[in-house]
Order: C-alpha cells, then structure tokens, then sequence
C-alpha cells in the first residue's frame, strides 16, 4: 500500500531508552510522575474489558446467567450495544462542554465512579438475574467508555507531536500489565473456589468485586496527579445532540481526512470489539475451552498485546502512523484466517497471540493517529467524535456477531469469519487518508 506519511520522528534521532528520551518526548512541564499516573488509568480500566467483557462475566452471563438459552450471546451483545448507542450519541457533547469549561479530570472522576459501582453492582447477578445483569452490564461500560475517551484526550497535554506513538504505546503496555493482574488474581480465585468444589455462582460475585476493588485503587494516582493544561474555550455550550451534528459536519467542511480516520476506525475497531467482547464465548462454544484455560488463553493474549503496543509504539513513529496502523490491520485478517480454520488447540493459541500483538498495536496506532490531527483548543471534542465512531463500531460489530450465531443456529465460526470483513473494509478506507494532510489541517 501507497504511504504518503512521512516518518514521525525527530530529526535529531529518537532516544535509545525510555528514560533518556523523556527530554524528547514529552511537552514542556510535563513529569514523568504526570506520565506515570496517565499510565495508570489504562493499568485501572483494562481489568474492567479483561475480566468483566472479555473472560469471566460474558461467558458466565451466557452460560448460567442465560442458562446457555440460543438467545444469551444475542442478549449480551445488545445490552453492550445499547451502552455504546448512548456513548457514541452523548460522549462528542460532553466532551465539547469539557473542553469548553476546562472539565475533562472532573468527567473523568464521574466516569471512574460509575463504571466501579456498576460493577458491584454485578456481584448480583445470579442465575436467572437477566434484567439485572443487562442494566449493569450496560451502565458499566457506559461509563468505562466515558473515561477511556477522556484519557485519551490527555494524550495531546502530554506527548510531543513526534513522539505520541511511543507514549500511546506506553499507556497501552501498562494497560494490558494491568488486566493480566486482574485476570491473574481472578484466575486465583477461581483456582481456590472449583478446588472446594464450588460452581461459577459462588465464586464470580468475589472476581466482580475484585474488579471494582483493582480499578479503584489503581485510577487514583490518575485522579490525583494529572494536570489538565487546556485552557477553557470560548465555543457556545449548545446541546449534547446539537454539538455532535455541528462537529461531525466541521470535519467535512475542515477535517476531511481526519473524517476518513474515524470511518477506518469504525471499521476495524467493530472487529476488535468482537475479539474482546466474544473471545472467552468462542474458546467456550467452539474450543471447549473450560473456565481455568480460557483465561490463560485471555492471559497470553495481554501479555501478546502489551509486548505489542509497547515495541511497535516505537516504531510507529518511526516508520509512519499511517503504514504502521496498515501492518497490524493486515495481521487482523491473517488472526481471523487461523482462528477460523483451527481444530486443534495449539492451532487456536497461535491466532490467540497474534491477536494480542494485533491489538495492542492497533489501539495505541489510532489513539496516536487522533491525537496527531487533533486542534490543540479541542482535545476533549475530537476524542470524543472518536469515541463515537468507536462505539458505533462496538455497537455493529458484536450485534452482528450475535445476528450470524442466532441466524446460523450457533455457527461461531462462520460469525468469526464474517468479522474479518471488518479489517478488510479499515484497511481499504486507510488507503484513502492523507494523514500529513490531515496534520495540517488541525494545525491551521
């Protein structure tokens, strides 16, 4: 594929260590306590996907929740897809208004509060608890979606335009370090609980509160030490409706290719939605995985996408945003291949791994992308039009999944393979993006 990027890298070479290049990477008055603590609000909120939307409660909600009924994969996409339909309609106004009043740290603690309690809020729900274990399952992710988009928006305060890869990457590589501890103090418990002989019941209420316990804790140095350097704008607070319409209609006027940008991350993000929501489902249903095996495999796949994120963060801004997101995009496809033409285990594990590798990678390339054609003034706003196209992806991505299992009778493997059009149709719109024009764009 065509690159027209040129290299996002400092012409003076970039730094050998992570810690000789702060002086090359982060913008002025920025410590590395301030990165650190950045960090680790991807550290808190990834236990939330690791363990609630990925491993443990998407299979329990559909094997004993749901009682394995045809409808349970279908019920739980939804209930995500009706979180992430509030998000993506809502999220673009909240983040102009945050911009405009200088309140992105407070949305932020409100997200970080919502998403924890409904979290334990799932401790409740037992078997035949449906109604429940929907509401929850959806107010939670509301609200992680919420602070993830805020994060992000960070992101621009603190890294140098030439250097927002290796610090996605960063955060990203924490990020996953902190779902693998999640996992593994979860796989802990499960371990405990199945050796006294006690069912999925007993013991997920305990891997629920110890997910809201973990992100707690862990968003506080975030809460306390993130600067927020924005200065308030001076743009009218219309409507949260009014301002998604005025914005999305700015970034054709003005932003085109930045336009592009969200529609091929809408694109490909509805497959990584897929991977993370359903992933534990089909190691289930399709692998006959266990309980105990499917989240080593979930495990394998952090540890995979945090080596990613944090060594291909690098050398995205070496070689370019734009053909780095184009490589790991082409490594999504060759996942979905193997994944769809395993029978064996072993064969499962190596599509597990190179789904990590894809993931870490793909995440921290379109934070960084953003960030790069991102209006200094508005931060907030253009994260959160990408949390939109994001959440319009994870509202497609695994309804469509659920739609081919229930219209198939069941048949994972062929919803599998009709994920991978996803990737396909990301990477055929990426073509079409000048990012360095869209650089441009942002800086005028």
């Amino acid at each position: 594929m065509k690159n027209n990027e040129a290299p996002a890298v400092n012409p003076t070479g970039p730094p050998k260590t992570v810690m000789a290049g702060f002086a090359h990477t982060l913008q002025p008055g920025v410590s590395r306590r301030e990165v650190w603590a950045w960090a680790m609000y991807d550290f808190a909120n990834s236990g939330y996907t690791t363990v609630v939307l990925t491993t443990v409660f998407s299979a329990y909600f559909v094997g004993a929740v749901a009682a394995s009924k045809s409808w349970a994969t279908l019920a739980f996409t939804a209930a995500l897809s009706v979180s992430y339909l509030a998000i993506m309609l809502t999220m673009p106004g909240l983040g102009a208004r945050a911009d405009a009043r200088a309140g992105k740290k407070r949305l932020l603690m409100l997200s970080t509060a919502g998403c924890v309690l409904a979290t334990l809020v799932l401790t409740r729900a037992a078997p035949g608890a449906v109604a429940l274990s929907l509401v929850a399952l959806a107010v939670s992710n509301y609200f992680y979606c919420m602070g993830e988009s805020l994060i992000a928006s960070f992101l621009p305060e603190i890294a140098q335009p030439h250097a927002l890869g290796r610090v996605s990457g960063w955060g990203w590589s924490v990020g996953y370090i902190g779902g693998m501890l999640t996992l593994g103090l979860s796989l802990l418990v499960v371990s405990r609980a199945t050796a006294n002989g006690l069912d999925a019941p007993d013991y997920v209420p305990w891997v629920m509160a110890l997910t809201a316990l973990v992100f707690a804790l862990a968003a506080i140095p975030s809460l306390l030490w993130l600067k927020e350097r924005t200065p308030a704008g001076t743009r009218p607070d219309t409507g949260l409706f009014t301002r998604l319409i005025q914005a999305w209609r700015e970034t054709r006027d003005h932003y085109p290719d930045f336009r592009k940008l969200l529609l091929c991350g809408a694109c490909y993000h509805a497959g990584i939605t897929v991977v993370v929501t359903l992933s534990a489902v089909y190691a289930t249903q399709v692998m006959g995985f266990g309980m105990a095996r499917t989240m080593l495999l979930v495990f394998t796949v952090n540890i995979g996408a945090a080596a990613g994120a944090f060594v291909f963060g690098h050398a995205q801004d070496r070689i370019g945003h734009r053909r780095a997101l184009a490589i790991t995009l082409c490594g999504w496809i060759a996942m979905v291949l193997i994944a769809y033409f395993a029978v064996t285990a072993w064969v499962f594990w190596i599509a597990a791994t190179l789904a990590g590798l894809c993931m870490g990678t793909s995440q921290s390339a379109g934070r960084a992308m953003v960030g790069a054609m991102t209006p200094g003034h508005r931060p907030a706003e253009f994260y959160s039009l990408w949390t939109f196209a994001v959440q319009a992806a994870a509202v497609v991505g695994p309804l469509s999944y659920g739609l081919v299992t229930w219209v198939t009778g069941g048949q994972h493997r062929l919803a599998l393979l009709f994920t991978g059009l996803f990737f396909v149709a990301g990477l055929l719109v990426l073509k079409r993006v000048d990012f360095d024009e869209g650089v441009r764009a942002s800086r005028s």
